[in-house]
């Protein structure tokens, strides 16, 4: 998609903060006397080390607008913009349901209640990213990259993310973001719409409330309890309180009382106005929980927790610190869990089939999930299709696994073999084969990959070979990612890919299938063992069978 361009964010993030939050006093929607936070709440990257002097993650640094150059204010004032865009096609799409629900006569009877799920991201870091797929592997963002994809993003090529500074603009007036026990991590619009059971229209409420609420809130204006028991089974009671008292009363106290909040290490707890919160990073990984610092805030008149009160009501905070280690007891918040992305995303889960070293996969079988497909991540892997070739012109798709953004494939092409591994949607590394496909049953078409090293820790190096039987036709040198292939649902596939093409040089059309032979199964080996022995292995069960 070409850029249009557009002057709403090409003033910065700051200036964007500055005039929401005019808009936001004009509409009654904050106090008049709310101010905003600093744009790096929390310090720079020079002031900011955790315990033993671990720095904070960069990823949660913002950039002023006024230190960026012209061509990154135009790259981060389109990323704002597509992402405009889709808030609009969002809009555009609820509309049609309520055009759809008039027209059916059950507007009015319908409640509808309209949440985001956090505060804005910040995720994109303070270059913003062309694939958030990067975050999930701990590999930084290339400004460079992201300049040189600028026509693209909005479009199938990029999985895009505006940068943290746009997140500070999204939460005004609040600081931070998602992954924060900050409020610019955890509070967010609600609007509820019911003109059958609400008389009041178009009023603000101010009393605090949390997601946990919203069911309460739905069975109480249905007139539904909570069994005690389904099925036998006895049913916790509700965390949440019904919000259904404010509708057509404003005025009157909120019916809540204490909220706790822990969110990948970092911690909060709101009680009757009153508010305290850690700095630990997220996804930081420097654990040391005890040394965190606590903060104070009195958001009933302070929501943008601006002014620090710990060290005036030490007494006051110290209870509020112990009233979240019991919530956290209540709630089942441990272990408090600060692990990278990267660990996260790859600790292994329980699942109904035990890992191996060796995996059967049939061509024509459903797309295999990724936590529940082979992992070759940081190790040494073979892949090896089985195959009928009676002649020349095979090709297609014998084995991929993830997609444009990340991932691996083996494949058949104007008579050759061809494997890519697409490291994250920046560099294809292709490897091709030296000679013409073989002809004849039983063949085995394989690439195995050798580790030899790490650098940086998780992304392991090695060479690629490729092999007809226990015959090598090509090799080249490659690296391969520490985390997953995807975070969108890309999986595995035998005999064709089925999702996003890992590579555009597939032949042929979507789903890429295999054509020109028959692949009867694919195995994929990571046992560390030779390939040339494990073809050899394969080559004798054949003659068995």
């Amino acid at each position: 998609m070409a850029v249009t361009g557009s002057a709403i964010f090409d003033a910065g993030y700051e200036a964007l903060r500055e005039e929401t939050l005019a808009r936001q006093k004009e509409m009654g929607l904050v106090p008049q006397n709310t101010e905003l936070p600093p744009l790096n709440p929390i310090g720079t990257p020079e002031t900011r080390t955790g315990p033993e002097g671990q720095p904070f993650p960069p990823l949660d640094y913002t950039r002023p607008w006024d230190t960026l150059s012209d061509e990154e204010k135009r790259l981060f004032a389109h990323m704002a913009e597509v992402y405009a865009g889709f808030l609009s096609h969002c809009d555009d799409q609820i509309g049609r349901l309520l055009d759809y629900l008039e027209a059916a006569e059950q507007l009015d009877n319908t409640i509808i209640v309209l949440v985001s799920d956090n505060g804005a991201s910040g995720e994109g870091g303070p270059n913003g990213s062309v694939n958030e797929n990067k975050l999930a592997n701990s590999v930084p963002d290339d400004l460079a990259e992201n300049l040189a994809m600028l026509d693209e993003l909005g479009g199938t090529k990029t999985y895009n993310h505006y940068p943290n500074g746009w997140a500070m603009a999204f939460n005004t007036p609040f600081k931070m973001w998602k992954r924060y026990s900050f409020n610019g991590g955890t509070c967010d619009p609600c609007i509820i719409s019911w003109p059958a059971g609400i008389k009041a229209r178009g009023e603000t409420r101010d009393q605090y409330h949390h997601a946990t609420d919203l069911v309460p809130t739905l069975l109480d204006c249905l007139g539904l309890e909570l069994p005690e028991t389904v099925k036998g089974y006895t049913q916790h009671p509700f965390e949440g309180v019904s919000m259904r008292y404010s509708f057509d009363t404003g005025s009157i106290p909120t019916a809540k009382h204490t909220q706790f909040y822990s969110m990948l290490g970092t911690r909060g707890v709101w009680h009757d106005g009153w508010k305290a919160v850690t700095t630990h990073p997220a996804i930081s990984g420097w654990s040391h929980f005890p040394e965190d610092t606590w903060e104070l805030y009195h958001t009933a008149d302070d929501r943008a927790e601006l002014r620090d009160l710990a060290a005036e009501e030490p007494g006051r905070l110290a209870e509020l610190v112990g009233l979240w280690f019991h919530e956290a007891g209540s709630h089942q918040a441990y272990p408090l869990d600060d692990r990278s992305a990267v660990e996260i995303f790859t600790t292994p889960r329980p699942q109904l089939a035990a890992p191996r070293n060796r995996y059967v996969y049939r061509s024509g079988g459903a797309q295999v999930p990724e936590s529940v497909a082979v992992s070759v991540r940081g190790r040494s892997y073979s892949i090896g299709a089985l195959v009928d070739l009676p002649g020349p012109g095979a090709a297609g798709v014998l084995f991929s696994h993830g997609g444009r953004f990340g991932g691996h494939a083996l494949y058949g092409k104007n008579d050759r073999l061809h494997y890519v591994y697409n490291f994250l949607g920046s560099e294809e590394q292709r490897i091709s084969a030296t000679e013409d496909l073989p002809i004849g049953r039983n063949l085995i078409l394989a690439a195995s990959f050798d580790k030899d090293s790490e650098d940086p820790p998780g992304t392991a190096h090695g060479i690629l070979s490729l092999y007809y039987g226990d015959r090598k036709v090509g090799e080249g040198r490659i690296r391969t990612q520490p985390g997953k292939f995807s975070i969108a649902g890309e999986g595995l596939n035998a005999g064709r890919d089925a999702g996003d093409a890992v590579t555009e040089d597939y032949p042929g059309t979507r789903p890429w299938a295999f054509t020109g032979g028959t692949l009867d199964r694919v195995v994929v080996d990571v046992s560390g063992e030779s390939f040339v022995d494990l073809a050899r292995e394969a080559a004798a069960m054949l003659s068995r069978e």
